[in-house]
């Protein structure tokens, strides 16, 4: 399998399922929680209990918020200057931490779910709700549309549009060595399913709620459970399936 300290270093493009389900079964799990404190806190040690780093503190005088893994914060809720507290919990024996968005430069609107080892192209669109999940790569001016799920090591190309409540299957559990790769220009529409290890070629379009089980050649229309060709694009498809670079510009 390799080092586990070479494989955690590496971009999401290059894990296979195999070192995702090792970074998971070997990753620390953490309960990680919001704790609300009031007390003596401009007395408090903080370095005795932060050592590590494995939470975050927003402190006055006399009130403050603890960010972070219960296990580490736990220790700060026993000093005697704490006088009261209220927990409120964020995960439970979570495996991997959400990824930090601000090194994408990309639209990322509010609710989306992102994990770590993820990758997402200049000037991408997420939008609320949709969630992507390890390993994935989003393209350069690809859409997520709402609450579309992503599945673990997707690669889905350059300005597509994936649509809202649409299914990309992962490869982690059951484990397969064949992701799904979406190419460039495609457009998929709300509640299709794309099943692990399909290819759909560039500048396809598959219907809403189709299923699709099999390859899908470039420049072609799939509809239907399971998804079949209906026709290849033509210039009245094009038109209806039109990607707009107006909802992707970002401010300078």
């Amino acid at each position: 399998m390799g080092d586990f300290q070479e494989i955690i270093k590496k971009s999401a493009r290059e894990l296979t399922s195999e070192e995702i389900i090792e970074i998971i079964a070997k990753s620390k799990k953490k309960t990680i929680v919001r704790v609300y404190i009031s007390g003596e806190l401009s007395s408090i040690d903080w370095g005795k209990y932060n050592t590590n780093g494995e939470f975050d503190i927003i402190s006055g005088a006399d009130f403050g918020i603890l960010i972070g893994d219960f296990e580490s914060i736990s220790n700060v809720l026993k000093d005697e200057k704490i006088k009261s507290y209220k927990i409120e919990y964020i995960a439970r024996n979570s495996a991997i931490p959400l990824v930090d968005i601000s090194k994408f430069n990309a639209r990322i609107e509010p609710g989306a779910i992102i994990r770590e080892y993820v990758e997402i192209g200049d000037k991408a669109v997420i939008m609320m709700g949709a969630v992507i999940n390890l390993g994935a790569t989003i393209g350069e001016g690809t859409m997520i549309d709402m609450n579309a799920v992503i599945g673990a090591r997707a690669r889905i190309g350059k300005y597509c549009h994936i649509g809202a409540g649409a299914v990309v299957a992962g490869v982690v559990e059951p484990p397969s060595a064949s992701p799904v790769v979406i190419e460039d220009h495609v457009m998929v529409g709300a509640n299709a399913v794309i099943l692990e290890g399909v290819r759909v070629g560039h500048h396809s379009v598959v219907a809403a709620g189709a299923v699709v089980v099999n390859d899908v050649e470039p420049y072609t229309v799939v509809a239907g459970v399971p998804a079949r060709v209906v026709k290849k694009v033509d210039e009245k498809t094009a038109s209806k399936t039109q990607i707009l670079e107006s909802l992707r510009e970002l401010n300078k």
